[in-house]
């Protein structure tokens, strides 16, 4: 995108601000727990649990049966989507935006099993997966796999059942998985099977608007952003031009790189002064996840913690420490020195989030003042 030299800049702390009063970090919404899983266009979930800890740390009065109800009641739905990973995202999301993304996880998808995949018609392999699940029985990707693999024995199990799962065929990944403190394997059924609806076109009139939707969407839960952190959100190439169609609607900024930024016009950017309160993120949370530049919220020395697992904790709305609990215990691991106050919020909130994880029956924790 081309910078424009008349475009107000945004520094590192504006844009903090900014993503944590999207992201429901700045104050805990009052929202249903559906809204606030549409409002931030789904939630990163291939860690079954974690979308509760994601929506303690953003709703007040959170209550993690309601999550559960909303799964078995089919509204929310646990599937592939942004960037080939498990999301839980809304019934409605899930059906309108699934089939825009089919182009990016096929290619995904296949290239990573481009071995295993010899000789397999990808078109055919698809069929048999909807002939298969024709009967409503939800299989396992093993029982997939076996099954595919009696027509296409010299392909590797796993490969045919990961590249119809991920990317050949749209798959709801069925409850028990997913449900507050449930334990089981992940099994299938496709989407439109289990939701009861169909999947809808990913460009029905030629101008993109699922594209352009997405954008909206994206800027209101994560603006102010470039295009690179639309796609990095998404993995969706083609967004350029869905920004370039709805660019009238949009206001413009710079960040302290000289990158051009998008956003709603009436969108929420608070005074880079404003207090920011402690927050335990999950792991694999979009608001570190979701972007290009992570800068705004995680320092480049510890951008790996956001891909490899680790939950984190926000102090004055960036990434200070990770956290983790055992034996009913909380326990904080500082990535700076955290100073005396900040020690005692971490604490604090250390305590209300183990009580949310043991249901009131600890509110052990340890946090250290500063790295081991």
């Amino acid at each position: 995108m081309t910078t424009t030299t008349t475009s107000p800049v945004l520094d590192t702390r504006a844009l903090n601000r900014a993503t944590l009063a999207r992201q429901l970090l700045l104050d805990r919404a009052d929202l249903p727990v559906l809204d606030a899983v549409a409002h931030l266009g789904g939630l990163q979930a291939q860690e079954p649990q974690e979308p509760f800890v994601g929506l303690w740390s953003r709703l007040r009065a959170f209550d993690p049966t309601v999550l559960s109800e909303l799964l078995t009641g089919r509204r929310v739905v646990r599937t592939r989507v942004m960037r080939g990973t498990v999301h839980l995202l809304t019934a409605d999301d899930a059906l309108a935006w699934r089939a825009r993304h089919d182009a990016m996880l096929r290619q995904r998808v296949t290239s990573a099993f481009r071995r295993e995949l010899v000789g397999v018609d990808l078109d055919e392999l698809a069929a048999a997966g909807r002939a298969l699940a024709a009967d409503g029985e939800p299989r396992s990707m093993a029982e997939l796999g076996r099954a595919l693999a009696a027509r296409w024995p010299a392909a590797g199990p796993r490969g045919l059942a990961e590249v119809l799962v991920a990317a050949l065929v749209p798959m709801a990944q069925l409850p028990p998985r997913g449900l507050w403190r449930a334990r089981g394997g992940a099994r299938y059924l496709p989407l439109a099977t289990w939701l009861g609806r169909e999947i809808g076109p990913p460009d029905p009139d030629g101008t993109d608007p699922v594209g352009r939707a997405l954008v909206r969407r994206y800027l209101a839960a994560y603006g102010p952003a470039a295009v690179a952190d639309v796609r990095a959100w998404s993995g969706l190439a083609g967004l350029p031009a869905a920004v370039a169609a709805i660019r009238g609607e949009l206001v413009t900024f710079r960040d302290e790189r000289g990158r051009e930024l998008v956003d709603l016009p009436d969108a929420p950017r608070p005074a880079p002064d404003t207090p920011a309160p402690v927050r335990f993120l999950p792991a694999f949370d979009n608001a570190i996840l979701g972007y290009d530049d992570r800068g705004r919220i995680i320092d480049d020395a510890h951008r790996g913690l956001s891909v490899a697992g680790e939950r984190v904790v926000l102090v004055d709305g960036r990434v200070a420490a990770t956290w983790k609990v055992a034996a009913d215990t909380v326990t904080v691991a500082p990535l700076r020195r955290l100073s005396k106050a900040e020690r005692a919020e971490v604490a604090e909130e250390g305590r209300e989030v183990a009580a949310f994880l043991s249901d009131g029956e600890s509110d052990r924790v340890r946090v250290p003042a500063s790295p081991d």
